[in-house]
């Protein structure tokens, strides 16, 4: 009878065991990354007899999981893309949002300015017209500056965001490191698998791609290590790693994300190897778009003081000098590497040369002793030379001239030495009007000209126009005023002052109209058409009598509609738009991208739980079996009792 009992004590145990895992399922239904657990069950060994072998009952092997590791590397790589495209559509809407919106944006304020241009041009006397166009200057450059803190302020809350991200990631290392510890001792104390920690864990890595996209390595322990960026081991074994989030030693107002080594070593990450989760979307967005934008941003502003500052020198003022800055002068920015040579100390000067040819990227200079490289970071286009008079090269031009110095300035750029270069990103933030006297608002040209009273022939000269101040007032250079006639017979106009000599003019050729070009002095050049006759006079001089001229202010109003950015291919208000268009195309992109990976995602936790998540139908079925077979177990310990019960009966 100590056989059947056996068995039916066996069968207790299994059937106590299977309703105690199908419970531990139902409670768990709701726990997130649990994987539904069942036994299974063997026979335990027979007992040969003379009648062949006789069964000996049952026992639970082990407990096993449902577990699919392909379904689950699917998951975690669809929810790190999802998270990435979150995070990156999180931040560029607010990007979008500014700079789209019709009052906030900068469109309307510089539609203000150039109004304020046209009523000077329409009363070069007024002094409040004058007035109103530098209020509306001032309007201008506080929009570019406004929207350029925002953009800022976006900048700062990725850094802040970066740290939180880098926070998450170490406290999921540390816990994934322990676990790992909990695995291989209870796996090599029991030979069993640990099916609860095993769930918890991957719950961690899913969390922690949720973060940063991470490889993971299977160790025959059960340990796991996770790997990050080019290779870095996060976690090894039950020891962690750190990631840190601290100010880049070359630019202090951008966050990075550093590997802190064994030993206390700092490894900087590279920003392009950190993909994936909610930190690969913050990093993405700021070197793709934020960056971008900023800087095409301040190109506009860049491009609108170049054009205005140049025109106003060009011009003269209401009390007759030459136009000063309406706009203070653009700078680039150069931030030296922290790694740079402390004795030479060297610096570098980035001069603004054409914004015609500016980039929307930053740079990167190095020296390696022998040879300067010029990085351009956007696509990593990169230029060498042995000197900086050679970078950018003449074939590739960027918009700006380089030339290192140093404290001492012999010294000049070492080996090793590095340089990030801004060459607009900071063009938004600079912008300010110098000009505060509505007089000094340049609205005429220094030059005037004049026809003679008693010409003869049907020649005119036109207005002429200032290409340069050099010898400018004409008034003040030898001679004063420029004087033309023509000679008949030679066919030529003699210029009696300025550069002297003669110029060629032949009414059969050049009656339809001829361009004059003065160097020297002064920088201007007329036109002259129609048939003079011998004698015919013209003059070219000072506008000593300019206050109602308004030549200059039309040319700086022609400025708006004026190809000055992107090769010459885009006015300042085509530039902004540009940009305005490419971060809502983009703002767009990632929005429906993302729609669509959530969809991914959505489908792929639903295989997951498919094949691994508990069904309560299921589990209540399996607790009615589990239920019948414990009880058919006790009836059978309960039938070899009274069978034992009647052979004592017996020996009575």
């Amino acid at each position: 009878m100590g056989g059947l009992t056996s068995i039916g004590i066996s069968g207790l145990n299994a059937a106590q065991i299977g309703l105690s895992t199908t419970g531990h399922n139902i409670t768990n239904a709701s726990t997130p990354g649990f994987s539904r657990q069942q036994i299974l069950q063997g026979t335990q060994n027979p007992q040969f007899t003379g009648s062949g072998f006789v069964g000996q009952g049952t026992h639970v092997a082990t407990v096993t999981r449902a577990y699919s590791q392909y379904l689950v590397a699917q998951l975690q790589n669809a929810e790190t893309r999802s998270n990435e495209l979150t995070a990156y559509g999180t931040q560029i809407k607010q990007l979008d949002d500014l700079l789209a919106d019709p009052l906030a944006g900068l469109s309307p304020a510089l539609q203000d300015f150039y109004n304020g241009l046209q009523s000077v041009a329409n009363d070069p006397t007024s002094v409040p017209a004058r007035q109103s166009a530098i209020s509306s200057a001032q309007s201008l450059a506080g929009r570019f500056n406004a929207l350029d803190d925002r953009i800022n302020e976006i900048r700062a809350g990725i850094n802040s965001q970066i740290a939180s991200s880098v926070t998450s990631i170490n406290g999921s290392a540390g816990a994934i490191a322990e676990l790992n510890q909990r695995i291989a001792l209870a796996q090599a104390a029991g030979n069993q698998p640990a099916n609860d920690l095993f769930d918890r864990r991957d719950e961690l890595i899913r969390d922690l791609n949720g973060q940063l996209r991470v490889t993971t390595l299977q160790q025959d322990d059960g340990a796991i290590n996770v790997f990050v960026g080019n290779g870095q081991p996060l976690v090894v074994g039950n020891s962690a790693f750190n990631l840190a989030a601290t100010p880049s030693p070359d630019d202090a107002s951008r966050t990075e994300v550093s590997y802190l080594a064994p030993g206390g070593a700092s490894l900087r990450l590279r920003e392009d190897t950190l993909t994936g989760g909610t930190l690969g979307g913050l990093l993405s967005f700021r070197s793709q778009t934020l960056d971008m934008a900023q800087n095409a941003l301040g190109r506009v502003a860049v491009g609108l003081t170049d054009a205005i500052n140049g025109q106003q020198a060009l011009g003269q003022d209401l009390t007759g000098a030459l136009g000063g800055n309406f706009f203070a002068p653009p700078a680039a920015q150069a931030l030296p590497g922290a790694a740079n040579n402390a004795t030479a100390a060297a610096t570098l000067s980035v001069t603004l040369t054409n914004p015609a040819e500016l980039t929307t990227s930053d740079y990167q200079l190095s020296f390696d002793g022998s040879n300067y490289t010029l990085l351009r970071l956007a696509d990593n286009q990169a230029w060498s030379a042995p000197s900086l008079a050679n970078l950018p090269p003449a074939g590739s031009p960027q918009g700006f001239t380089l030339a290192d110095s140093a404290t001492p300035p012999a010294t000049g750029m070492q080996a090793g030495d590095i340089f990030t270069i801004y060459p607009t990103r900071n063009g938004a933030h600079n912008i300010t009007v110098t000009l505060t006297d509505p007089r000094a608002v340049a609205a005429a040209q220094p030059m005037r000209t004049s026809t003679s009273t008693g010409n003869a022939g049907t020649a005119a000269i036109d207005a002429g126009s200032v290409t340069s101040t050099a010898g400018l007032p004409l008034a003040a250079s030898p001679g004063g005023d420029i004087t033309l006639t023509y000679d008949t017979l030679n066919k030529v106009f003699n210029v009696a002052g300025g550069p002297g000599g003669t110029l060629a003019y032949d009414p059969a050729t050049d009656a339809g109209g001829k361009t004059f070009v003065f160097a020297t002095p002064g920088g201007f050049t007329f036109r002259i058409n129609g048939t003079p006759i011998n004698g015919d006079r013209f003059t070219i001089g000072a506008n000593t009598q300019g206050v109602g001229d308004n030549r200059n202010v039309l040319r700086m109003q022609q400025t708006q509609t004026a190809n000055l950015l992107v090769g010459n291919t885009a006015s300042l208000q085509g530039a902004y738009a540009q940009m305005v268009s490419d971060v809502g195309n983009k703002a767009r992109e990632i929005d429906a991208t993302s729609t669509a990976q959530q969809t991914l995602v959505t489908q792929v936790q639903s295989q997951r739980d498919s094949f691994s998540g508990v069904n309560l139908d299921e589990e209540a079925a399996n607790l009615l079996r589990y239920q019948q077979a414990y009880q058919a177990s006790g009836k059978m310990i309960e039938v070899a009792s009274k069978l034992f019960d009647t052979l004592l009966a017996l020996g009575h």
